[in-house]
């Protein structure tokens, strides 16, 4: 009778041993590296016990500062938050977030300068007038609770261009409600701006399509 032959053992080749090693070794890397850094990130976020509304100065050369402060409009949105919006120095030109925080959005407090950017007005009497109506929109959200969060858009050319007064728009920022969060955006806005605020992110250009001739884009610039 004839035995049944031994079973075939085939062993790995040496190439997929060494590549299974290899892998091994970079998991074992991967998983102390991210160790560690979930232990900082949870040691920072223990860390941070104080709950209130934040002072946020978006600035810089580069696109995005307005771009950014919508995004945290449809964050705060997201949880049913109550929002104001000033845009100052726009207004004549519609924009996405016009078109769309005005027919989607009735929630939504949103006022706009309205008399176009400055360079085009050329009349610096009537952008001081509207600068101040503007301003004391934004001054009346600033003293209200029921404002989650306020953004005020292009704030600092107010400031830069002497239309408002910088100590009135610093005392309203300093006194409004504690758990109100204020986004202000704008190139500049000084070294006063930057001290008052809690978060400040300076939003560097690096190339801009504009200076290569191309044209601003609806739904991307616009």
């Amino acid at each position: 009778m004839i035995g049944k032959p031994p079973d075939i053992v085939v062993l790995p080749a040496r190439e997929d041993v060494f590549m299974s090693n290899e892998q091994d070794k970079k998991q074992q890397v991967h998983q102390k590296k991210m160790e560690a850094l979930k232990e900082n990130i949870d040691a920072s976020i223990a860390a941070a016990t104080i709950d209130r509304g934040v002072g946020i100065l978006l600035t810089g050369n580069g696109k995005g500062k307005s771009s950014s402060a919508f995004g945290m409009v449809m964050r705060a949105l997201g949880y049913d938050y109550k929002v104001g919006v000033v845009q100052f120095i726009k207004g004549q030109q519609l924009s996405g977030e016009e078109i769309y925080v005005r027919e989607k959005c009735p929630s939504v407090t949103f006022h706009q300068m309205n008399t176009g950017f400055t360079w085009d007005t050329q009349d610096r009497s009537s952008d001081i007038v509207a600068a101040k109506t503007s301003w004391a929109i934004a001054e009346k959200m600033l003293k209200d609770d029921s404002y989650h969060l306020v953004v005020l858009d292009e704030l600092t050319y107010m400031i830069s261009f002497d239309y408002l007064d910088e100590d009135s728009i610093l005392s309203a920022l300093k006194n409004r409600p504690e758990n109100q969060s204020v986004v202000v955006t704008g190139r500049g806005g000084g070294s006063a701006l930057t001290e008052w605020a809690d978060t400040v992110s300076e939003i560097k250009e690096i190339k801009h399509a504009y200076n290569e001739g191309v044209m601003a884009r609806k739904g991307v610039d616009l």
